[in-house]
């Protein structure tokens, strides 16, 4: 049975929200049409400068009136092809224009868009079906060495709910489509689409803000993926956190490195973008010198880096010099902790200010900008404390999102300085529950705030910061990509030379963390890291999840309940 997607909210709530004007009737089809209406001749989005050596298909550039061209006669393809309002339609494609154009599509008919990684592979893409019961599937045809669309039909009978395997091919790609799969071309619109189009949404009516987007995956301790149904309603809402904080206007050209699939693009890059209608530059899969070479060619003003990055960058002065990042304004960082040093000597040795992100597939948004967090060292350090008293913070969202801070022991809520908690948060970013979660432990406190899994302290002369201290939820988080260790342990368990295991991660200049294995033995056994990389790519797992470190020990440390150590662990390995 496939998940609920509509009228996710309960209503009441959605009434209140939009009384007090945190949740807004727009829905993101609303936003894309506004920014085609304004702006038909501008720019709206341009292509990764390496597209053709990834996908054969070379690079494009679209205006607004271009792109709605496009996205109307896939639109019409859709419709032709059965896609109803509701239907859960998963894409496994590079960021690309066609792939904006594919969400577009979907989202003009009010269908659900369940984004996955281009890396995942038969493992991960099998369980998600399970759970989300995709009506379709929609791949690009080409990813480097490998055909994504036949890949999944190989495996179809593992997929029973997929009705529809879908290849989307951009201009250039001469590619034939795999036996079972359709081929649908990008072109223009003929009249008939949009005749076929308009009658449809006569037919249908407007859509529901109510209704679900996005079907994205989150990775947390548990070994099976969650699936995050996000409505137009979070999404919207969301959005102003993605405009206020970098004051992201019409004029901007953003550039989005980020695979489009989940809460760090999505409100930090495209619903901006969509919000604001200004220009987007495509990239991935990351490369730094294409990365630094779009920035010169484009004139980015705007983009959103991991610290790693950022702080190796700074220190390169080599490779700096030879660039020309002169129409960078801003730029943001999260995902892990940002370096004081780093976000210091950006702004002392290129006048860029780096604003400190931290969020979640499931709504949190917390955000550090120059214009609250004026000195770069407290910027780096620590998050407006929302629910603090005495001070007004410059976003919207932080007028409509609720704070509390939870002793994880006790479940006393904390509200002085200096005592580590679990941060809790209600308002309109945050998600309705996971896709069946009547099967799943909620993720909302006895108040309805969500627990976040992630630790901080109240801070500052006034309680008015909060500090992270530490993720209650074990994750890797590889390039921006989370890994749940425990499904990672899981897998490498099954090995027959394996007696025990325990995955972290561990810091990595360019990618933020990579993933480490530490493994006991069965007696009279032997493993090397390539035996085990081998073993893992049988299981059809994606390629970052596989370890790029294994250690061998005795035995792994455990406390007196038996729980792994694993920062005693890190701390032994250098």
């Amino acid at each position: 049975m496939a998940p609920k997607v509509r009228s996710l909210h309960d209503a009441a709530k959605v009434e209140d929200y939009v009384a007090k004007g945190w949740f807004s009737r727009e829905t993101v089809d609303d936003l894309y049409r506004e920014s085609v209406s304004r702006n038909p001749d501008g720019l709206a989005i341009v292509d990764p400068a390496n597209k053709e050596a990834l996908t054969g298909a070379p690079p494009r550039r679209l205006t607004w009136r271009e792109l709605d061209d496009e996205v109307t006669a896939l639109t019409a393809r859709f419709i032709e092809l059965g896609l109803q309002r509701g239907d859960i339609l998963a894409t496994q494609m590079v960021n690309s224009v066609e792939l904006v154009e594919v969400y577009l599509a979907a989202w003009s008919l009010g269908v659900v868009v369940s984004p996955l990684a281009v890396q995942y592979r038969e493992h991960e893409i099998t369980g998600m079906a399970k759970q989300a019961q995709f009506k379709a599937f929609l791949g690009t045809g080409r990813a480097g060495e490998r055909d994504l669309v036949a890949e999944v039909l190989a495996y179809r009978d593992s997929v029973p709910s997929i009705e529809l395997f879908l290849r989307y091919a951009a201009p250039g790609d001469e590619s034939a489509a795999p036996d079972g799969a359709v081929n649908v071309a990008v072109a223009s619109a003929t009249d008939a689409d949009r005749a076929s189009v308009a009658n449809r949404r006569e037919a249908d009516g407007p859509n529901d803000p109510n209704d679900a987007v996005t079907i994205c995956w989150t990775s947390g301790t548990e070994a099976e993926p969650k699936g995050v149904p996000r409505t137009h309603l979070e999404w919207v809402a969301g959005t102003w956190a993605g405009v206020d904080m970098p004051k992201i206007t019409a004029d901007d050209v953003i550039l989005n490195p980020f695979p489009m699939i989940n809460m760090a693009a999505f409100v930090g890059l495209l619903l901006p973008w969509l919000r604001m209608g200004c220009t987007l530059v495509q990239h991935q899969p990351f490369d730094l010198m294409v990365f630094l070479g779009q920035i010169a060619k484009e004139r980015v003003n705007y983009t959103v880096a991991p610290p790693a990055l950022l702080m190796m960058l700074l220190h390169n002065e080599a490779l700096m010099s030879q660039v020309d990042i002169s129409s960078i304004t801003r730029m943001g960082s999260g995902s892990a902790p940002l370096p004081p040093p780093m976000v210091v000597g950006w702004q002392e040795k290129y006048g860029v200010p780096i604003i400190n992100f931290f969020g979640s597939n499931e709504g949190i948004a917390l955000l550090s900008g120059p214009e609250d967090f004026p000195d770069p060292a407290t910027r780096a350090r620590y998050f407006p404390y929302y629910s603090g008293q005495g001070r007004s913070w410059s976003s919207r969202i932080s007028k409509w999102v609720q704070h509390r801070l939870v002793d994880i022991e006790t479940g006393e809520e904390i509200t002085e300085p200096g005592k580590i908690g679990e941060l809790r948060i209600d308002g309109p970013t945050v998600f309705p529950g996971y896709i069946n979660g009547e099967d799943k432990p909620s993720p909302f406190d006895e108040h309805g705030y969500l627990k976040s899994g992630d630790l901080f302290e109240i801070a500052g002369d006034e309680g008015q910061y909060l500090l992270y201290v530490d993720r209650a939820k074990d994750l890797v988080i590889r390039g921006g990509m989370n890994i749940a260790p425990a499904e990672v342990e899981g897998l490498i368990a099954h090995h027959p030379a394996v007696g025990e295991v325990a995955v972290f991660g561990q810091p990595d200049e360019v990618m933020g963390e990579r993933v480490t294995a530490v493994v006991a033995l069965k007696p009279d056994q032997s493993l090397t890291l390539d035996e085990l990389a081998e073993f893992l790519r049988e299981k059809h797992i994606a390629s970052y999840k596989i370890p790029e470190r294994l250690e061998i020990v005795p035995m792994l440390p455990r406390n007196p309940v038996g729980k792994v150590l694993k920062r005693d662990l890190r701390a032994s390995l250098t």
